[in-house]
């Protein structure tokens, strides 16, 4: 069986085994060089042995050798010398050449002639001969698979033969089982074990055959296949439709192909039955409680647990008190072996060996269940909504889904099938399975049913997939006043709604959107949850928190080390996103981000890469920022979140415009209105103002600026539940001044200062000392002086050097030349690392008004950081981007990154220029400059991408 379904055109495809392959190629170098020898292949069931087989064979072939071949068959496994006939058959015109008593002996034992049974040692000697004769035209390679279903007497005669072989230009390649008994003698020969392939080979394996597959599903399989290659095959085979199946609905224990229960129940069925019986109750309770198993095999009579043992299909850690199958498919296959009655039996016996463990009391009970049961269906979903609160998102909904089906027909089931479909949407990333479960819910019970769930998971679903803030609105607000249930903080589904609505407000960016959820949070009894509150009033409109208010966000934010739940974790994020304070929740959001590529919560982790893509942008991390926005936009393209994707894509824009990249910066803003202004989306719109806003900035059109911030806050005002306000409030001011507009500069100035925007975050209180220094020339700028020679303001380095420029420009303005040039040139220099070319001009040419004719300090390879100087002599000896990615383990996309800062620190507009840049600079040394001779257009020089 080879991975791929060929035998020589794609065997060189195999996944994370170079060491074994290299292996092979020595080998069979070796041997079509007249060493003979022969080697053994020895792993688990299923785990590539037969693929490394046909590689050797191909390798073999394309050498000049010519392969035979045999495999061992349980069918043959009692027919003498069966499979020495199958290997030995095409050479068999060779035997007349032999001596009449070999020729003799191995027709005798091949069934070709009559006569007395040979010796086995003779029967060796003549398949020496013969090989020794074939071999004189071409060397040989016996490929040999299966060694332990060989005949006895084929196996004793191939083991004689192997172990003869040197001096002839004979080789024989062999796979064994690791583990099991056979006739074959393996002493003394050369053994490669192959192990089960490393976590990043067995991804690529599963992703490369089944690209279409949810995040949570490729997970759930690679945890059941653990580096089996054979079973990352098989297993998707059984599930259907990759593309639409989620988590929640895959069985405990995954079903085997046929050719899966081939390989791992054999040996299941030649135990005895109290074995298989105590196998079953082990791979039911999924935990290794070692000590269960052993009080259930004691009270049976004892012995099992060691036969078990000695099958070497499980181990026991005496020490842990674990008991580890020895792949999880021996789980699947023992279930898959029993009859429904028999497993339900076995849950029984479980659920009532664990009444004291409520969780897994109720699932064993669950699954003991058979018809619907409506206290069972009750005890799983208390069960589901505990592990909900405690963070197990993934496990709750697929208890859900269990009690909805354990639900007799009626508001039950109706109501926890919509409980399935909104918690699932909300928590694990299922979005597209919400319309279905609906929709079974619709059908389970015709009535109003369980209006708030519903309500929930429509809402959710119109909000993320078609981002229909207005009638998302109605259905949570309606819902909310018609049920009397909507006071209790206990409610989880109460709770899970008002932060639906809390996004569903937010997305919408327009106050009167606001207070009903406010009302709705106060009138929760006894007290609402602590974090609703924050969230509510920190994202909601940061402005006007009070201080009492800041202090509980803070506090929220200082309890993410021990926060266990994604949702939370992501919700403290979002409170202080406006508040500049992601930088304190990194190790929490890469906690949920870790959780969601493991199978956890999807849309968290969509939405914890995203937090923290913009806190890398804030604080100057761009090439990070960069990859967490891929990462995160692929997972909302593969799970359907398209609302999503605006928050991701707004700072992929911002990245562009600070960069330069304006065309891709401004399409962004042109896609967003486009989908935001149907929708009503008015947050969207907001994000689309600030993309054009800050890329006028950047190319000096100070016109265009202030107008797209002045649409998000008029000029004067920070507008209420415009949190947008606080991140463009620094253009508008900027604009407003380079336009004339002083009076407008100062009254947004004015409303900052009654908002007291300064003690919300050190950066915010560098931009409004900034803003103040700019709009009043009699302004005492020593606070701003001090600001930004605070240790630690650094941290902000595109808004600091923002800040440096418009206030050395002003200072410049005011005949301050010597204060304009400091900030000038750190602004500068600031741009240049940062790779925002435009603005890094814009402070060269306010430097240049100055009287200084260069910016920055060095110029040519000195300017260089060591990974731009290779990146540079590599694009110049004329590789590709991709073949420099390559090169330097790097993405295409970060090259050209580099490059692009690479070329105006040159002084150069192309890439055909750069030989000739470094050969110049080189020539010359290091410089001791103020800067290159000349930039750059932004827009001629961005590097060409291949």
């Amino acid at each position: 069986m080879s991975w791929f379904g060929a035998r020589h055109d794609q065997v060189a495809n195999l996944v994370g085994r170079e060491p074994e392959i290299h292996r092979l190629h020595l080998f069979v170098s070796r041997i079509a060089g007249g060493a003979g020898e022969a080697l053994l292949l020895a792993g688990d069931p299923g785990v590539g042995k037969t693929s490394l087989l046909d590689q050797a064979a191909a390798l073999a072939t394309g050498s000049g050798m010519r392969v035979l071949r045999a495999t061992g068959s349980q069918f043959e496994a009692d027919i003498s010398y069966a499979a020495l006939h199958q290997l030995l058959h095409p050479c068999l015109g060779e035997v007349p050449r032999l001596s009449p008593l070999l020729a003799g002996a191995l027709n005798v034992a091949l069934g070709l002639g009559e006569g007395q049974a040979p010796a086995q040692l003779l029967v060796a000697s003549a398949v020496l001969a013969l090989l020794q004769a074939t071999a004189e035209k071409q060397p040989l390679l016996l490929v040999v698979d299966d060694l332990p279903w060989l005949d006895r007497a084929s196996a004793l005669v191939l083991g004689m033969v192997a172990r003869r072989l040197n001096g002839l230009p004979v080789g024989m390649v062999a796979a064994c089982r690791s583990g099991e008994p056979g006739f074959f003698d393996l002493g003394g020969l050369a053994v490669v074990y192959v192990d089960l392939l490393s976590e990043e080979a067995a991804t690529e394996l599963l992703t490369s055959r089944y690209p279409v597959m949810t995040p949570r599903v490729r997970r759930r399989l690679l945890d059941a296949a653990r580096g089996n290659p054979l079973a990352l095959l098989e297993l998707p085979v059984s599930l259907g439709d990759l593309a639409h199946t989620v988590a929640g609905a895959l069985p405990v224990t995954l079903p085997l192909t046929h050719r899966l229960q081939t390989v791992f129940a054999s040996r299941i069925r030649a135990l005895p039955a109290p074995v298989v019986e105590l196998l079953l109750l082990a791979a039911l309770d999924g935990t290794g409680d070692l000590r269960l198993v052993r009080a259930i095999d004691t009270d049976r009579g004892g012995g099992a647990l060691h036969a078990a043992e000695q099958s070497s299909l499980v181990r026991a850690d005496e020490s842990g008190e674990r008991l580890t199958f020895r792949h999880p498919l021996i789980q699947s296959a023992i279930v898959e072996l029993s009859t429904s009655e028999q497993r339900r039996r076995a849950h029984a016996e479980l659920a009532a060996r664990l009444a004291d463990r409520p969780e897994r009391h109720a699932w064993h009970l669950a699954e003991a269940t058979e018809e619907p049961d409506e206290k069972v269906a009750a005890l799983l979903k208390e069960i589901a909504i505990a592990n909900l609160r405690r963070g197990d998102s993934v496990g709750a909904v697929t208890q859900l889904l269990r009690a909805a089906q354990l639900s007799p027909p009626g508001r039950g089931r109706s109501g926890r099938l919509a409980e399935a479909a909104y918690l699932g949407s909300l928590v694990t990333g299922d979005l597209r399975e919400a319309p279905r479960l609906l929709e079974q819910a619709r059908l389970a019970d015709p009535g109003p049913g369980d209006l708030l769930s519903v309500a929930g998971a429509r809402a959710f679903h119109l909000l993320h997939g078609d981002g229909d803030v207005d009638t998302a609105h109605r259905l949570l607000i309606t819902a909310l006043h018609g049920q009397e249930g909507a006071r209790d903080t206990g409610d989880i589904v109460v709770i899970e709604v008002l932060y639906t609505l809390l996004m569903v407000c937010f997305f919408g960016g327009r106050a009167d959107l606001w207070p009903p959820l406010h009302d709705a949070v106060d009138r929760l009894r006894p007290r609402p949850p602590e974090l609703l509150v924050v969230l509510s009033h920190a994202f909601g409109d940061p402005a006007r928190l009070t201080p009492h208010l800041l202090a509980r966000t803070d506090a929220a934010v200082a309890r993410l080390g021990d926060e266990v739940s994604s949702a939370r974790i992501i919700r403290t994020g979002i409170a202080v996103a406006y508040l500049d304070r992601l930088s304190q929740c990194r190790e929490a959001l890469q906690r949920v981000i870790r959780h969601g590529r493991e199978g956890g919560a999807v849309s968290s982790a969509i939405e914890a890469l995203f937090l923290l893509g913009q806190d890398a942008f804030h604080t100057g991390r761009w090439q990070e920022a960069q990859r967490l926005i891929d990462e995160g936009l692929q997972l909302c393209q593969a799970h359907g979140y398209d609302l999503l994707t605006w928050p991701g894509r707004l700072t992929a824009a911002l990245l562009a415009a600070a960069r330069g990249d304006v065309a891709k910066a401004v399409g962004t803003a042109r896609d967003m209105d486009a989908w935001a202004a149907p929708r009503r989306a008015g947050i969207i719109g907001a994000y689309a103002c600030h993309i054009r806003s800050l890329a006028a900035l950047g190319q000096g059109d100070f016109e265009m600026a202030f107008h797209n911030a002045a649409a998000v806050s008029p000029p004067g005002t920070l507008a209420p539940y415009a949190p947008h306000a606080l991140w463009v409030f620094h253009d508008l001011i900027e604009a407003a001044i380079h336009t004339g507009r002083n009076a407008e500069a100062a009254a947004h100035l004015a409303a900052a200062r009654d908002c007291r925007l300064d003690r919300l975050s050190p950066r915010l209180r560098l931009v409004v000392l900034a803003a103040a220094a700019i709009t009043d020339t009699q302004a005492d700028t020593a606070d701003l002086e001090q600001a930004i020679a605070e240790p630690g303001n650094d941290r902000w380095p595109f808004d600091l050097a923002r800040i440096q420029l418009t206030y050395g420009a002003h200072l410049r303005r005011a005949k301050h030349t010597t204060e304009a040039r400091r900030h000038l040139a750190n602004a500068s220099q600031t741009f240049y690392r940062l790779g925002a070319v435009p603005w890094a001009e814009r402070a060269d040419r306010e430097l240049r008004a100055t009287g200084i004719s260069h910016a920055s300090t060095a110029t040519g390879l000195a300017s260089l950081t060591p990974q731009q100087r290779q990146i540079a002599q590599l694009a110049a000896a004329g590789h590709t981007n991709k073949e420099i990615a390559a090169r330097l383990f790097l993405s295409p996309r970060t090259v050209s990154t580099h490059l692009y800062q690479v070329f105006p620190k040159l002084g150069i507009t192309s890439r055909a220029a750069l030989r000739d840049a470094l050969a110049d600079t080189s020539d010359a040394g290091t410089r001791n400059e103020s800067g290159p001779a000349h930039r750059a257009d932004p827009g001629r020089i961005r590097p060409q991408h291949h």
